[in-house]
């Protein structure tokens, strides 16, 4: 008598290993498989827009390592760009030529008068909110619900996501993690996503003592919420208390736009920070804008911030390929909106079609499915999210994989579309997507 092996032994195995040395057996949290259950799948390798695991499984990837491959996974010019640096050192600790020429790049691009490169998202938003502080002289600042802005601790107050807990006042934070003070939580005042009458009074109270407003332009780690007109309006007069508005596009940043949201809505912040696509896909981080406060950066300025990777040679080159390639494809952001509408589209048709519940929300190459009787689009904050059925988003997500579609484990995170995805790729997923809203009992569990 033979037994067949399991579709995951491989994966399975090094899970087993990565438990015995690494808290929960991965390096940041979604990668477990918690929100969906069963075995996370180890990669070995990727290419365009396919991810094969451990076992030899092949997948249509729709989370692009988080957002970062737009460009479609082990991009020739991306791939010859680390190639070529890798010739000349992995890192120096000194200035080099490519750091100038990816800020230059940058600045051009984006409109941002100085720009600081670091080595994650997480170091751009504490490293700007640091600055927002030493330029203002004031101590608080203020995120939104849901709005997730990396690991610091003062950021990790209503983070979104799995973080997210409820304040029952205006204003009051409560931290997301444990190992968070509750003086720095303290600091950190907190809003609804989407309530301009909300914002407004709280600005109107306690402005004068607000250091600066941080928040995604579009959210993508409470599923994608698209903020409204009247919401920007509020953001931006918030500049008149003297605050400095923090636009968080590490997710964003050169996926909406060679601009990222701040182009497409038609934004002002006085900062910026970027992450993900900015690196080509190794780790990069960065915030920028006017020379006015980025002045006020050591050595310049009094505010100390430093990294030894920071402008790190193979991260530079790899950004300056990926933004290089990215403006010289005049049609490629036309050609995402186009291939994530029909994509979102065709979900919504199948999911009625099977008598599923499903709402979705999308901008440009982001997209949520959020499992929940609601208008398409209707999704607007933290709370809304909430109501999802994330059973029923786990069945599904469990289903999709079974069938070769690697979306994001979590009903709370966007997928990102890229430049590798085709009408093949879309054309499979739809073809999953029937398959995996009619294997759910009922529609829904």
């Amino acid at each position: 008598m033979t037994t067949s092996l399991s579709p995951t032994a491989a994966s399975e195995a090094l899970f087993a290993r990565a438990r015995a040395v690494t808290p929960g057996g991965v390096n940041s949290p979604v990668r477990a498989f918690r929100s969906v259950g069963g075995t996370p799948r180890f990669i070995a390798s990727a290419r365009g827009a396919y991810l094969t695991d451990a076992d030899g499984q092949r997948y249509i990837d729709y989370i692009g390592s988080w957002g970062p491959m737009i460009l479609g996974h082990d991009h020739p010019a991306v791939r010859e760009a680390i190639a070529g640096a890798l010739g000349g050192g992995t890192s120096f600790g000194a200035p080099n030529e490519r750091e100038v020429e990816l800020a230059e790049l940058v600045t051009r691009l984006t409109g941002a008068e100085r720009v600081r490169f670091v080595s994650s998202g997480t170091e751009a938003t504490m490293s700007a909110l640091r600055l927002a502080r030493g330029f203002t002289g004031r101590k608080y600042i203020l995120k939104f619900r849901g709005n997730y802005h990396g690991h610091a601790d003062g950021l990790l107050v209503e983070a979104g996501s799995g973080l997210m807990t409820n304040a029952g006042e205006l204003g009051v934070a409560a931290p997301s993690s444990a190992g968070v003070p509750e003086e720095y939580a303290a600091l950190t005042l907190v809003s609804e996503y989407n309530d301009p009458a909300a914002l407004n009074a709280l600005m109107a109270e306690r402005g004068h003592e607000i250091a600066a407003v941080i928040f995604e332009p579009v959210v993508g780690n409470a599923g994608v919420l698209i903020p409204t007109p009247e919401f920007l309006t509020a953001l931006h007069r918030v500049k008149e208390t003297g605050a400095v508005l923090i636009a968080d596009e590490v997710m964003t940043g050169f996926r909406l736009s060679l601009n990222g949201a701040t182009g497409l809505l038609d934004l002002s912040p006085d900062l910026t920070c970027w992450g993900k696509i900015i690196g080509g896909g190794l780790p990069v981080g960065a915030y920028g804008g006017r020379a006015e406060i980025m002045d006020y950066v050591s050595p310049q300025g009094p505010v100390y911030q430093a990294g030894t990777l920071s402008g790190n040679p193979l991260a530079m080159a790899a950004g300056l390929a990926t933004l290089g390639a990215l403006e010289a494809d005049s049609g490629l952001y036309a050609r995402l909106d186009a291939y994530t509408s029909a994509l979102g589209e065709g979900l919504i048709r199948e999911a009625q079609s099977a008598g599923v519940p499903l709402s979705v929300n999308r901008v440009g190459s982001m997209l949520t499915a959020f499992f929940q009787d609601a208008p398409h689009g209707s999704v607007c904050n933290y709370a809304d999210a909430a109501r999802s059925d994330t059973r029923a988003f786990a069945a599904w997500f469990q289903a999709m994989l079974a069938r070769g579609v690697y979306w994001a484990p979590s009903q709370f995170e966007s997928i990102f579309t890229g430049a590798a995805h085709t009408d093949t790729e879309l054309n499979a997923t739809l073809d999953a997507a029937r398959a995996a809203f009619g294997a759910l009992p009922g529609g829904t569990l």
